[in-house]
Protein backbone atom coordinates (compact mmCIF):
# COMPACT_ATOMS: atom_id res chain seq x y z
CA UNK A 1 0.00 0.00 0.00
CA UNK A 2 2.77 2.17 -0.75
CA UNK A 3 1.21 5.34 -2.49
CA UNK A 4 -2.30 4.75 -1.73
CA UNK A 5 -4.27 7.31 0.44
CA UNK A 6 -6.39 6.16 2.83
CA UNK A 7 -10.17 8.07 2.65
CA UNK A 8 -12.66 7.76 5.49
CA UNK A 9 -15.84 6.28 5.01
CA UNK A 10 -17.23 8.43 7.37
CA UNK A 11 -19.50 11.53 5.06
CA UNK A 12 -18.56 15.12 6.01
CA UNK A 13 -20.80 16.94 8.10
CA UNK A 14 -22.97 19.64 6.20
CA UNK A 15 -23.47 23.25 7.31
CA UNK A 16 -26.17 25.28 6.68
CA UNK A 17 -29.22 24.25 5.25
CA UNK A 18 -30.66 20.55 4.61
CA UNK A 19 -31.56 19.45 1.14
CA UNK A 20 -35.13 19.59 0.62
CA UNK A 21 -36.07 20.99 4.04
CA UNK A 22 -36.28 24.91 3.54
CA UNK A 23 -37.38 27.22 6.54
CA UNK A 24 -38.85 30.07 5.48
CA UNK A 25 -38.67 33.09 6.59
CA UNK A 26 -41.32 34.91 9.40
CA UNK A 27 -43.13 37.86 7.77
CA UNK A 28 -45.40 38.14 10.44
CA UNK A 29 -45.68 41.39 12.68
CA UNK A 30 -45.43 40.95 16.14
CA UNK A 31 -48.46 43.59 17.34
CA UNK A 32 -47.77 43.10 20.96
CA UNK A 33 -45.23 45.70 21.98
CA UNK A 34 -47.24 47.95 19.12
CA UNK A 35 -50.21 47.51 21.51
CA UNK A 36 -48.27 47.99 25.05
CA UNK A 37 -47.06 51.29 23.50
CA UNK A 38 -50.80 52.36 22.45
CA UNK A 39 -51.89 51.58 26.01
CA UNK A 40 -49.39 53.31 27.62
CA UNK A 41 -50.07 56.73 25.49
CA UNK A 42 -53.64 55.84 25.78
CA UNK A 43 -53.32 56.29 29.77
CA UNK A 44 -51.24 59.02 29.45
CA UNK A 45 -53.60 61.08 27.25
CA UNK A 46 -56.43 60.35 29.80
CA UNK A 47 -54.39 61.45 32.81
CA UNK A 48 -53.25 64.69 30.32
CA UNK A 49 -56.57 65.34 28.84
CA UNK A 50 -58.08 67.15 32.14
CA UNK A 51 -55.28 68.99 32.47
CA UNK A 52 -55.66 70.84 29.55
CA UNK A 53 -58.57 73.05 30.26
CA UNK A 54 -58.65 76.25 27.94
CA UNK A 55 -59.15 79.66 29.73
CA UNK A 56 -58.34 81.54 33.05
CA UNK A 57 -59.29 80.68 36.26
CA UNK A 58 -62.98 81.67 37.38
CA UNK A 59 -65.05 80.01 40.17
CA UNK A 60 -68.41 79.39 38.26
CA UNK A 61 -71.49 79.15 39.53
CA UNK A 62 -73.06 75.61 40.09
CA UNK A 63 -76.28 74.61 38.17
CA UNK A 64 -78.49 71.41 37.83
CA UNK A 65 -77.92 71.64 33.97
CA UNK A 66 -76.79 69.02 32.18
CA UNK A 67 -73.33 68.84 30.24
CA UNK A 68 -73.97 70.20 26.43
CA UNK A 69 -72.89 67.82 23.75
CA UNK A 70 -69.85 67.41 22.32
CA UNK A 71 -68.32 69.36 19.11
CA UNK A 72 -66.61 68.48 16.08
CA UNK A 73 -64.42 71.84 16.19
CA UNK A 74 -62.31 72.58 19.52
CA UNK A 75 -64.70 75.07 21.58
CA UNK A 76 -64.25 78.82 21.39
CA UNK A 77 -64.51 80.05 24.81
CA UNK A 78 -65.30 83.38 25.82
CA UNK A 79 -64.15 84.18 29.89
CA UNK A 80 -65.42 87.15 32.54
CA UNK A 81 -63.76 87.09 35.35
CA UNK A 82 -64.29 88.20 38.84
CA UNK A 83 -62.74 91.82 37.94
CA UNK A 84 -64.48 92.35 34.73
CA UNK A 85 -61.60 91.98 32.34
CA UNK A 86 -62.85 88.96 29.55
CA UNK A 87 -60.82 86.59 27.54
CA UNK A 88 -60.94 84.46 23.92
CA UNK A 89 -59.40 81.22 25.51
CA UNK A 90 -56.35 82.06 27.42
CA UNK A 91 -56.06 85.92 25.85
CA UNK A 92 -56.91 88.56 27.97
CA UNK A 93 -58.49 91.60 25.42
CA UNK A 94 -59.79 94.87 26.00
CA UNK A 95 -63.67 94.98 25.87
CA UNK A 96 -63.72 97.39 22.60
CA UNK A 97 -61.57 94.79 21.03
CA UNK A 98 -63.83 91.72 21.49
CA UNK A 99 -66.41 92.01 18.21
CA UNK A 100 -63.56 92.68 15.71
CA UNK A 101 -61.73 89.83 17.29
CA UNK A 102 -64.35 87.62 17.27
CA UNK A 103 -66.03 88.39 13.91
CA UNK A 104 -61.87 87.54 12.78
CA UNK A 105 -62.37 84.37 14.21
CA UNK A 106 -65.91 83.69 12.65
CA UNK A 107 -64.68 83.65 9.51
CA UNK A 108 -61.66 80.78 10.13
CA UNK A 109 -64.55 78.66 12.16
CA UNK A 110 -67.20 76.51 10.44
CA UNK A 111 -69.07 76.10 13.62
CA UNK A 112 -70.98 79.50 15.57
CA UNK A 113 -71.06 77.36 18.41
CA UNK A 114 -69.16 79.49 22.08
CA UNK A 115 -69.17 79.30 25.30
CA UNK A 116 -69.31 81.68 27.87
CA UNK A 117 -67.54 80.86 31.23
CA UNK A 118 -68.71 83.77 34.08
CA UNK A 119 -67.30 84.23 37.21
CA UNK A 120 -69.99 83.49 39.84
CA UNK A 121 -69.73 87.26 41.42
CA UNK A 122 -69.81 88.71 37.89
CA UNK A 123 -72.65 91.54 37.74
CA UNK A 124 -75.46 90.25 35.78
CA UNK A 125 -75.50 93.51 33.17
CA UNK A 126 -71.53 92.40 32.93
CA UNK A 127 -72.59 89.25 31.43
CA UNK A 128 -74.99 90.58 28.92
CA UNK A 129 -73.15 93.19 27.47
CA UNK A 130 -70.69 90.08 26.40
CA UNK A 131 -73.91 87.93 25.22
CA UNK A 132 -74.58 90.66 23.33
CA UNK A 133 -71.01 91.02 22.14
CA UNK A 134 -70.98 87.64 21.38
CA UNK A 135 -74.62 87.73 18.97
CA UNK A 136 -72.92 91.15 17.27
CA UNK A 137 -70.13 88.96 16.36
CA UNK A 138 -72.49 86.44 14.78
CA UNK A 139 -71.91 83.75 17.23
CA UNK A 140 -75.67 82.22 17.31
CA UNK A 141 -75.69 79.13 19.26
CA UNK A 142 -73.81 80.27 22.46
CA UNK A 143 -73.56 78.02 25.71
CA UNK A 144 -73.06 78.93 29.20
CA UNK A 145 -70.82 77.36 31.00
CA UNK A 146 -71.34 76.23 34.94
CA UNK A 147 -69.94 73.70 37.29
CA UNK A 148 -72.94 71.06 37.87
CA UNK A 149 -74.35 70.08 41.58
CA UNK A 150 -76.07 73.08 41.81
CA UNK A 151 -79.48 73.60 43.48
CA UNK A 152 -82.12 72.71 41.12
CA UNK A 153 -85.59 74.42 40.71
CA UNK A 154 -87.39 72.27 43.22
CA UNK A 155 -85.27 72.68 45.71
CA UNK A 156 -83.30 69.91 45.61
CA UNK A 157 -79.37 69.29 44.67
CA UNK A 158 -77.64 66.46 42.75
Amino acid sequence: MAGSVATSAKPRARRGRRRGKHRAMMAEINITPFVDVMLVLLIIFMVAAPLMTVGIDIEMPETAANPLPSVEEEPLTVSISADGSVAIMTTEIDRNDLIPRLQAIMTERTDDKIFLRGDGRVPYEQVAQIIGALNAAGFNNLGLVTDTGGPALDGQSE
